[in-house]
């Protein structure tokens, strides 16, 4: 058999549309879509969007799935780029499907239901399922977005694959562009921070790429990486070097606080030390033009000694704080971006120095 063929429901919708519902068993399911998960080329390039599957909740299904009466009224999506079409026929129409070479399609929604049925002996079960074709894999991944944007996906899965799609609402932008620098900052040779952001594709890493791009987009709206807003060249090459080159210098300086470490072992590479020290970069490279990490290395050196990453307590002024006490909140790391800012503004400029705040 080289071709599956489904009587199909065609709904008018887009001009462009190609959208078709049917009824299948699971086998069929399997002969044309499989689940393809989320993850990373040897040259740090996405492949395919699905999320990690929920054993618990699968199970869960699949136990439900076995009782007599069980139903299933939601559809499992499918999409296709290539190796299928509808045709209208005397009945109404057809969506034929070829998989001589394999299945073509991608399971888009539903991966979880999919699963269940798989693992399940109930082969005469019928499911209904809607499936749309796609001229390229960017407008399937727009859509698979589209499609799971109301439902509770992590957000890392959305984010990493943000840089990789055109065309979505703008509230997706500024996300995408610091996402797209994530990506840079984990997987470009050289970089200081490469295999140690933590996401989907590198479960891993330390450093959680949301608490990164919060930098990078501080950054990108009101900081050193503005200069290149307009220049997607500039930016993923002079700005990530500039992050790049600062975050080298931290691991230098504070390599007791850095190597080895997890969120848990030191505040320096926890959510709220990330961020505070984004303050500090953006600092330095205002106040010294910084940009290579031997320009940063002396300054930060300067504020070892008012730090704790690891043991002690932070001095807050007549506030002291445990090393540990502080957490990935607004009000700790602003006030410890303040209190990180204010010291280096006191080596490099001096006591006049000390009323500056910190824009949050």
């Amino acid at each position: 058999m080289t071709h599956l063929k489904f009587n199909a429901l065609v709904p008018e919708q887009a001009p462009n549309a190609k959208v078709a519902f049917f009824v299948s068993t699971v086998a069929e399911i399997a002969k044309i879509a499989r689940i393809d998960r989320l993850s990373r080329t040897t040259d740090g390039i996405p492949s395919g969007f699905q999320r990690p599957q929920i054993a618990g909740h699968i199970r869960e299904i699949g136990d439900y799935l076995l009782r007599e009466d069980a139903i299933l009224a939601n559809p499992i999506v499918l999409g296709f780029v290539d190796r299928a079409s509808i045709k209208k026929t005397l009945s109404g129409h057809e969506l034929s499907i070829d998989i001589t070479a394999g299945a073509p399609g991608w399971v888009v929604d539903g991966q979880q239901r999919f699963s269940a049925l798989n693992e399940i002996n109930r082969p005469d079960f019928q499911v209904p399922v809607s499936a749309f074709i796609c001229e390229t894999e960017e407008e399937l991944r727009r859509q698979f977005i589209l499609i799971n944007n109301t439902k509770p996906l992590p957000k890392g899965l959305i984010y990493e694959l943000l840089p990789s799609v055109s065309g979505l609402p703008h509230r997706y932008q500024s996300r995408a562009e610091a996402a797209s620098l994530v990506e840079l900052l984990n997987y470009r040779r050289g970089s200081s921070l490469r295999g140690l952001i933590h996401g989907q594709t590198n479960p891993h890493g330390v450093i959680r790429d949301t608490i990164v791009q919060r930098v990078l987009m501080n950054s990108l709206s009101d900081g050193a990486l503005r200069l290149y807003a307009d220049d997607s060249k500039l930016l993923r090459t002079k700005g990530v070097d500039l992050v790049s080159e600062f975050f080298h210098a931290v691991k230098h300086v504070f390599h007791d606080a850095w190597n080895d470490h997890t969120p848990k072992t030191s505040r320096l590479v926890h959510g709220v030390g990330i961020i505070s020290m984004g303050f500090v970069m953006e600092y330095l490279h205002a106040a010294t033009g910084a940009t290579k990490r031997e320009q940063f290395i002396e300054p930060l050196t300067a504020l070892r000694s008012v730090t704790a990453w690891t043991d002690g307590e932070w001095e807050f002024g007549p506030e002291r704080r445990r090393w540990n006490s502080l957490q990935n909140v607004s009000s700790d790391w602003k006030m410890l971006a303040f209190y990180m800012v204010r010291n280096a503004q006191l080596i490099v400029e001096g006591p006049r120095s000390a009323n500056s705040n910190v824009r949050g």
